[in-house]
């Protein structure tokens, strides 16, 4: 599995911009005063970038939920019990989570993907049987998963993006349900982004000050227990991950092996495209980071790498509710790249 996780690893090509003057010639030839769709024309660029030509087609989209159980809510770091984890999948296979009301919104399809959930699912036409174990181990006592489950993870993500291609979705998005999985998230953005743990440690799903300051030290023992696990990005990923932040990991890898590009939703999610990003420095010319989460540190991480969420809302929910919803924004910056009408055919007179 480790060769197979080279070659997509190996497959993953930068974009070709030489396709971005012709790219940038038709936006600057629609009927509008030239960039006054302000990061609609951005975002336009992008994608057609991304997915190689100067005629982007953006038909179908598909979300992918990854759901897992975290070893280090033994910890008491999250105000929520384990339970809630299944408690949650059920929802969103009932059809009653905020994901599946945003993704019915934005006309895409949603899978949800057991990657490590401590509970035994009946089958479900939504849901994807992928689970790698019951639940990560204690990162906080010491690795979280093995280098081998690790990478049965991250390729599960990758075979799911490269299935995607082939039953032909344009565009997909991440998303996560696991409690307590803000802190393995936080941690992983500390030792890939070298960023101080208190910075990037937020309230998750709500916890008070001093659980805050718990979950502070939680995370900061973690790192300290793994630091000899923490010399390249996968061994990171393996000792302070998780399996549903590991298989979206796998699905940026894999999408952007076969140039379909993106949506990663807020705070976890973006730790799964880090490590990604830090696996093949390639796969950011894939991602649409979708909203900037309200979970405190999120601003710092898109800082250090230089990333323009789409969408500014007070979001911290998870699931793919901001990835969902970016989604319609990008798929109008391709209408309005495929659609609106030109200068040249419009017989529009432009500026003197």
């Amino acid at each position: 599995m480790f060769d197979q996780l080279q070659d997509i690893l190996n497959d993953i090509k930068p974009v070709d911009n030489s396709l971005s003057s012709k790219i940038q010639a038709h936006l600057d030839d629609l009927t509008k005063p030239q960039g006054s769709l302000g990061r609609l024309e951005k975002i336009a660029m992008k994608y057609a970038l991304a997915t190689a030509t100067d005629r982007p087609v953006l038909n179908k989209k598909k979300v992918f939920c990854f759901a897992a159980d975290h070893g280090v809510a033994a910890e008491g770091v999250s105000a929520f019990p384990v339970e809630v984890t299944p408690q949650m999948v059920y929802n969103m296979l009932g059809g009653g989570a905020a994901i599946n009301v945003l993704s019915r919104h934005a006309g895409a399809d949603l899978d949800v993907v057991d990657m490590g959930v401590s509970h035994n699912f009946a089958d479900h036409p939504s849901l994807r049987k992928h689970k790698v174990r019951y639940g990560s181990a204690n990162m906080a006592q010491g690795p979280a998963m093995t280098i081998e489950e690790t990478v049965q993870a991250v390729m599960t993500g990758a075979t799911l993006a490269r299935e995607a291609r082939e039953h032909g979705y344009d565009l997909l998005a991440t998303g996560e349900m696991g409690i307590a999985n803000t802190t393995p998230a936080t941690a992983l953005f500390a030792v890939l982004l070298d960023l101080p743990v208190e910075s990037v440690t937020g309230r998750g799903t709500g916890i008070d000050d001093k659980m805050l300051d718990h979950k502070i030290s939680i995370i900061k023992q973690a790192i300290q227990v793994n630091s000899k696990h923490l010399a390249t990005p996968l061994e990171t990923l393996a000792a302070l991950g998780g399996f549903e932040i590991a298989g979206i990991c796998g699905l940026v890898l894999g999408a952007a092996s076969v140039g379909i590009p993106v949506v990663v939703d807020g705070f976890i999610s973006s730790a799964g495209a880090v490590a990604a990003m830090k696996l093949s420095c390639k796969v950011g010319d894939y991602l649409f980071f979708s909203h900037l989460s309200n979970e405190q540190g999120h601003k710092a991480v898109m800082s250090k790498l230089g990333a323009h969420p789409i969408l500014d809302l007070d979001l911290r929910l998870g699931e793919g509710t901001g990835a969902a919803l970016a989604m319609q924004v990008i798929e109008g910056a391709v209408k309005i790249y495929n659609e609106m009408a030109t200068f040249s055919s419009a017989q529009v007179s432009e500026k003197n």
